[in-house]
């Protein structure tokens, strides 16, 4: 099929006409349908996603570490940089409304491409390769899902909504076989990047919710989907996330309701735990994990368990060295740093800058990580202090910031830190993988 044509049949037995572009048509993905299409066509086309140009990303108040300490250790993060800035694009667009927006009706924000665009950045950080995540080849196949339902639309599915929505579920996880991934394999990398996600068929609820979300939006775009519909989403470990007609939604359906900043803020999350530096530890707040390694908590047996922790890390390390890719179970400081990074530029909980600061901490990058604790103090509310009085884990938290705080201000007064001292960290060639 020639690349220049700008209109062509699909398979007779479908009678459907697909919309490609010409390389010189500039289009976004949710541009309506062109108003030329013969009247007589039946309303499934497909528009070809083309990459956006990204604007420059806008200046923010933060000068994160993560790119420049990998850069100072002979590191390229050419790509990495570019996929970040293509995350900013996306999440710009975001309104105070827009964020609050069920993902099944958003229109403003391309979650796919916003997804992808953190799995792009991922892979640049682990992987070193000179060749970029091809970010438009995943969402032409993320497009390639919604077209070939056309293949299966007929009458009997468009009988009832009840029975187009069933059938959508069971061309997505019967037809295509997408699963979700099972309780103990939440943690493997590829259930939490949506490109893993789309190549092997197997992801966490979050992935398939953002999947099957895209899959309506498209058909929304193209005329077949004529009534507002919600994505339930599953809290439990087994259930497959699924769509129902609004209109007979129950109040029981509210909780099960994903937001676009919900799910980007999961999505991210979900990263940062998986690749946590500090994964054995038996508290289940990710700080007090770092503020144990870093002995700002006060445990009896906190020397062991850093003893085990420390041994771990350095066995990872070797793997590396090797050419043998870490364990999920033992982290990854640059993913996790990534995740802090992107999430802080999400203005989330003012928390992951309380996190973020300890990580840098633990690279050796004390001015940085005194100036994130300090912006962290100042960002946390009067009121949000008070309430934490009474919680055991947000005391020793608070506790551990304090001690952090005092130590870092310390280490200023014995070092000269004008610069920062990349060498230090652990995220160049002789890192600690974490």
């Amino acid at each position: 099929m020639s690349p220049s044509s700008s209109l062509t049949a699909a398979s007779s037995s479908s009678s459907l006409w697909i919309l490609k572009p010409s390389p010189a048509f500039k289009s976004s993905r949710f541009q309506s349908i062109p108003p030329s299409l013969p009247p007589s066509s039946p309303p499934c086309f497909r528009l070809l996603r083309r990459a956006a140009s990204l604007p420059h990303a806008s200046a923010t108040d933060f000068d994160f570490a993560l790119h420049d300490a990998l850069e100072s250790s002979g590191i390229n993060t050419s790509h990495a940089r570019e996929a970040r800035k293509g995350f900013i694009s996306q999440i710009n667009e975001l309104s105070d409304v827009e964020r609050e927006t069920s993902i099944s009706i958003n229109r403003r924000v391309d979650l796919g491409r916003a997804a992808l665009y953190i799995a792009a950045e991922d892979d640049s950080l682990i992987s070193h390769s000179s060749v970029p995540l091809p970010v438009d080849a995943f969402l032409e196949r993320l497009d390639d899902l919604s077209l070939g339902y056309c293949s299966h639309y007929n009458s009997l599915s468009r009988s009832s909504r009840e029975n187009f929505l069933e059938s959508i579920e069971k061309y997505l996880y019967v037809k295509k076989g997408f699963r979700r991934s099972s309780a103990k394999n939440l943690a493997e990398p590829r259930a939490l990047y949506l490109h893993s996600v789309l190549t092997h068929r197997s992801g966490s609820a979050l992935m398939l919710s953002l999947i099957h979300s895209e899959i309506l939006k498209m058909f929304r775009l193209w005329g077949l989907l004529d009534f507002d519909v919600e994505i339930f989403f599953p809290h439990d470990h087994y259930g497959l996330p699924r769509a129902y007609d609004k209109q007979k939604s129950k109040e029981s359906d509210q909780p099960h309701i994903m937001t676009v900043q919900m799910l980007l803020e999961k999505v991210l999350r979900n990263l940062k735990a998986a690749f946590w530096p500090f994964q054995h530890d038996h508290v289940d707040s990710l700080f007090l994990r770092a503020a144990h390694a870093a002995n700002c908590v006060d445990d009896p047996n906190g020397s062991q368990e850093s003893a085990y922790q420390l041994a771990s890390a350095k066995a990872a390390q070797h793997r590396l060295e090797r050419g043998v890719w870490t364990s999920v179970r033992f982290g990854d400081m640059r993913r996790a740093l990534s995740a802090c990074e992107r999430l802080i530029l999400l203005k989330t909980d003012p928390k992951e800058i309380r996190d973020y600061s300890i990580l840098l901490y633990h690279c050796g990058l004390y001015q940085q990580s005194l100036k994130y604790l300090r912006l962290y103090q100042d960002a946390k509310s009067p009121s949000s202090s008070q309430s934490r009085s009474t919680n055991s884990v947000s005391i020793l938290e608070e506790e551990a910031v304090q001690k952090l705080f005092v130590r870092l201000n310390l280490i200023a007064m014995e070092e000269d830190w004008c610069q920062p001292i990349y060498g230090r960290n652990f995220l160049g060639n002789n890192s600690e993988p974490w």
